[in-house]
């Protein structure tokens, strides 16, 4: 199942849940402040090693780091990743 890790006060995260929700797309929610250090450790990795960025998608082993929404990059994205839509 996709895994979205977001900030509840993200624009884009808001936006891409949104998406989600529209297109029937099955996902698990994580607020990313409340998620331990470990996860913490692999979000800050997945988006360049600096700092965690939000949304950051997993599905199945493959990641895609956070982006700004942008409906077209996301759904090519989804789709890169192997989620049907």
């Amino acid at each position: 199942m996709l895994k979205v890790y977001a900030a509840s006060w993200c624009p884009h995260c808001t936006k891409t849940i949104e998406f989600l929700q529209k297109n029937q797309i099955a996902f698990v929610y994580f607020e990313i402040e409340k998620q331990s250090e470990d996860v913490i450790k692999k979000i800050i990795q997945v988006n360049g090693g600096d700092d965690w960025v939000v949304p950051t998608l997993e599905y199945n082993g493959k990641w895609r780091e956070g982006r700004l929404y942008n409906e077209m990059a996301l759904r090519s994205d989804l789709q890169a990743l192997g989620v049907s839509i």
